[in-house]
């Protein structure tokens, strides 16, 4: 049996795993009998505590579907609350190790127990070879396609993980699941991409729906507020410190100088607990 925590960030829900002192085999597969909703605990993702060479903890994040995931916002924050409470890491600034980066944690706590997580997202690229998406033009924004007969506007950065932006009068998370699970898969976008509907209240103010790549309907996704936020403020719909709504609450997005990135949110425990293999 492997001993777990399941927490929520914005709605986003993770299982967490140690494997500092649990041995832990074939991850992928772990991943999907764990966040299984119905044989299983039940979440967006699972991501599993490893020593690191390059930093102070090594997040390793695995989407629902078995799939390996490079990053993710609400999950980074999640595990970041979960090696400090579980006293894995003793200090309020510290360094985690993920696929997309190394990434600068820096906790507000009270009483030992932490209030609110700040990540340094790093920075975002619109080059197309790096989201990755296929196009001849330099970058990908406001670019027209065709999806269920309709003519959508996408944009498309990596941040951390490769995401598309459409901009929409009012959300529908209809719309949300019908057009994200199409998008997702065209061969435009040959890793696959997350798919974000954008609902700009004012400069200050959005909302954001997604379709995660591997997890489907999410409550939240961080990296994908922060690529909301960024593509808003390149075609002139907001500032750069915007409150981003979602679905399970809400994030803070600041964009800083080198096209860094911040966001700052909660993250809360929901149980403990023994997962029989």
């Amino acid at each position: 049996m492997l001993q777990f925590s399941k927490m929520q960030g914005a709605g986003n829900d993770f299982v967490v795993l140690s494997g500092m002192d649990q041995k832990i085999d074939d991850l992928s597969q772990l991943a999907k009998k764990m966040c299984d909703r119905h044989f299983g605990v039940g979440a967006d993702g699972m991501m599993v505590v490893l020593p690191s060479d390059t930093a102070d903890i090594q997040m390793v994040y695995y989407n629902s579907d078995g799939s390996r995931g490079e990053m993710c916002g609400n999950g980074i924050r999640c595990f970041s609350r979960f090696v400090y409470e579980k006293e894995i890491i003793y200090k309020e600034k510290f360094l985690v190790e993920t696929l997309s980066g190394i990434k600068v944690i820096q906790l507000k706590t009270r009483e030992g127990k932490v209030e609110s997580i700040s990540v340094d997202m790093g920075s975002w690229s619109s080059i197309p070879s790096q989201v990755p998406v296929r196009t001849n033009k330099n970058s990908f924004l406001k670019e027209t396609m065709k999806v269920k007969e309709m003519d959508l506007e996408i944009s498309a950065i990596l941040m951390g993980v490769p995401h598309g932006v459409i901009f929409v009068d009012k959300i529908d998370s209809k719309n949300t699941i019908e057009l994200g699970a199409i998008i997702e898969k065209m061969d435009i976008f040959p890793k696959g991409i997350n798919v974000n509907f954008v609902q700009v209240i004012n400069e200050n103010n959005i909302l954001v729906d997604t379709w995660e790549r591997g997890a489907g309907k999410t409550l939240a996704c961080g990296t994908g507020a922060c690529a909301s936020v960024v593509i808003a403020n390149l075609l002139g719909f907001c500032k750069e410190n915007v409150k981003v709504e979602v679905a399970g609450g809400e994030l803070k997005i600041a964009l800083c100088e080198d096209k860094r990135v911040q966001m700052e949110g909660k993250a809360d425990f929901i149980c403990d607990g023994y997962f029989y293999l």
